[in-house]
């Protein structure tokens, strides 16, 4: 068992770290203050092939598997989590579209999703239907060549900024629960689209979040993805993938911070010695630094999971995902504290991460749902989760 990282893994992660140290950490707090959707960025991010990691190569894609793609939103991450966070979710609608769309919509959609041309958002939450997806109500009804889409989709990222939507809409009226569910292919700009405000948020600045509502918005038939009824199943695969890249999130933005901590208390002198002399202060870094570690080895062993499509990766991946997300907000919270009064200010950048990366223990499903998961392959028979 090799924990090392390849050559190409390398590689990757170098040219990851090197945009966010040049095009993302310059102008994260910029963005966050003044709620800037970077699109500039965004398309030299296409242009670097972080906008389909795991886009299949003859749709114009990395084709990369989730592990290294891990690797790679770990270090972008650190530059900015919030326009990172966006990449995964642009990331995840280019993957669809390239997998289960139509030959003739691939070639109309996908050029423009990897080069960054075009930007997706991805309508799954209603504001009734957030962890509990299967009972979403947005309907898609065919009417000849075309289905009209009604409904309203909330906490949409990138919507009303974006050009191509993803959407989950009820197809068969008949069926209840995940069953009936169909995935669609949507501009952004279609007639009968209208959007919310933009979102006052906690974090998570730098990427608009919009309730987005379906008004008959009529697309072609085309722009099915795969066949009826198999939205959610989609969904799904796309959700744990989802996992892993806001897991990963997490484990980078809490990395950047664990490395500022360590620099201030090094510097930083209190009682005429550096803070990293008190023992206090050196086992809190100590347990920062063995939890993001474990975490990152579990994150990184639920993708290599999902790259071999074993029957346990969507257990792993919640596993990875309720574990990353607490340990990634944990760290920043303490990263904070060893920072104090400097920690709550502006000026610097902790309590950016402090707030970004409170939403990934909420969203992708919360940890409370991704218990429920583990719990419910644990107590399945035959389940050996090891």
């Amino acid at each position: 068992m090799d924990f090392s990282l390849t050559e190409d893994q390398r590689a990757f992660a170098d040219a990851a770290t090197q945009f966010a140290n040049d095009k993302l950490a310059p102008n994260a707090a910029k963005w966050d203050e003044n709620q800037i959707f970077p699109k500039d960025v965004l398309k030299e991010a296409g242009e670097m092939g972080f906008l389909s990691l795991y886009v299949p190569e003859p749709q114009g894609g990395l084709g990369l598997p989730r592990l290294d793609a891990s690797i790679i939103f770990e270090q972008l991450a650190m530059g900015c989590t919030s326009t990172t966070a966006y990449m995964t979710i642009h990331n995840m609608v280019a993957w669809m579209i390239a997998n289960f769309a139509k030959d003739e919509v691939k070639e109309q959609f996908c050029p423009l999703l990897v080069s960054g041309e075009s930007l997706g958002s991805y309508c799954l939450t209603e504001a009734n239907a957030g962890s509990d997806a299967a009972s979403l109500t947005t309907t898609a009804i065919k009417q000849g060549d075309e289905y009209i889409i009604s409904g309203a989709k909330a906490f949409i990222s990138g919507a009303g900024d974006t050009d191509v939507l993803v959407v989950m809409a009820r197809t068969d009226q008949h069926l209840k629960g995940a069953s009936g569910i169909s995935a669609f292919v949507v501009p952004a700009e279609a007639n009968g689209i209208s959007y919310g405000r933009k979102e006052p948020k906690m974090g998570w600045n730098s990427q608009p979040t919009r309730a987005v509502t379906f008004d008959d918005v009529r697309v072609p038939s085309s722009y099915l993805l795969g066949n009826e009824g198999d939205g959610f199943k989609f969904a799904m695969k796309g959700l744990d993938g989802g996992r892993i890249n806001i897991a990963t999130c997490s484990l980078g933005t809490a990395q950047q911070a664990l490395e500022m901590a360590r620099q201030y208390v090094d510097e930083r002198k209190q009682f005429g010695q550096k803070l990293a002399d008190f023992q206090s202060v050196q086992f809190k870094l100590a347990d920062m630094t063995t939890e993001l570690v474990a975490a990152r080895q579990l994150v990184r062993y639920a993708a290599f999971q999902l790259d071999q499509q074993t029957p346990e990766a969507t257990a792993y991946c919640a596993m990875a995902k309720r574990f990353a997300t607490d340990v990634g907000f944990k760290v920043c919270d303490q990263a904070l504290q060893l920072y104090g009064g400097y920690g709550y200010i502006k000026e610097y950048p902790l309590e950016r991460y402090f707030r970004d990366v409170r939403v990934h223990q909420i969203l992708e499903g919360t940890n409370e749902i991704m218990r429920l998961i583990i719990a419910r392959r644990i107590l399945s028979e035959g389940s050996r989760l090891l």
